[in-house]
């Protein structure tokens, strides 16, 4: 994993030195498309190379880091969004059972979108891992629209500003600032498996019984 994000390094390094703030903008948006790029990477890169080694101040790295990664980030996310509303409720609704989602379920997460879409988009936005997916299923349930897209650019704007801020602060030792933060993907991803695992434990006990009742 840490080879491949030297590489990434190199990568989004001669992205930066050729167009700057709009590299940000595209692979924050690649990143929010459920595409795993990850953005402790690429926003602690950019408060380094953009703002503190151009000579500017903390303040600007808060600021553009947290619009510029926002951006970006909005955009990716209503593109999954977009999928999601169109293109993945339909094939759940139709192929749903084979992948023991069920009607129900999907009347389930309408009902708790309802009621905590506003938050989960929010808190999502800075959460590693699951701020990569999040976009999609909410777009599945369809979450209210303007609210979405709100919530999610508020809380990518925190999580973008705090980690250009960071690279800001620890300068050419940036990369620091990712081991720091490696370790709490471990327990997100933990639990993100074990959810899955448990949910899919209990919709294939409740298949098999109802077709015992049969």
């Amino acid at each position: 994993m840490e080879a491949l994000e030297h590489q990434l390094v190199e990568f989004l390094t001669n992205l930066f030195q050729t167009i700057g703030w709009f590299g940000v903008v595209v692979i924050m948006a690649i990143e929010s498309a459920n595409i795993p790029i990850p953005s402790e990477v690429t926003m602690p890169l950019s408060g380094w190379m953009l703002v503190q080694a151009r000579g500017l101040s903390a303040w600007q790295a808060l600021l553009m880091g947290g619009f510029w990664g926002a951006l970006g980030c909005t955009i990716g996310s209503v593109i999954s969004y977009a999928l999601g509303a169109w293109g993945g409720r339909p094939l759940v609704e139709r192929y749903g059972k084979y992948i023991l989602v069920s009607n129900e379920d999907l009347e389930k997460a309408d009902r708790w979108f309802a009621r905590w879409g506003d938050w989960a988009a929010f808190i999502s936005r800075l959460l590693p891992i699951v701020r990569t997916f999040i976009s999609f299923p909410a777009g599945v349930v369809r979450m209210n629209f303007p609210r979405f897209t709100i919530y999610s650019f508020v809380g990518s704007f925190i999580w973008c500003a705090l980690l250009a801020l960071g690279g800001f602060y620890f300068g050419e030792h940036w990369e620091e600032l990712r081991a720091i933060m490696r370790p709490f993907d471990i327990p997100i991803a933990i639990v993100i498996v074990a959810a899955v695992a448990y949910y899919v434990y209990h919709h294939v006990r409740r298949r098999k019984a109802e077709d015992a009742a049969e």
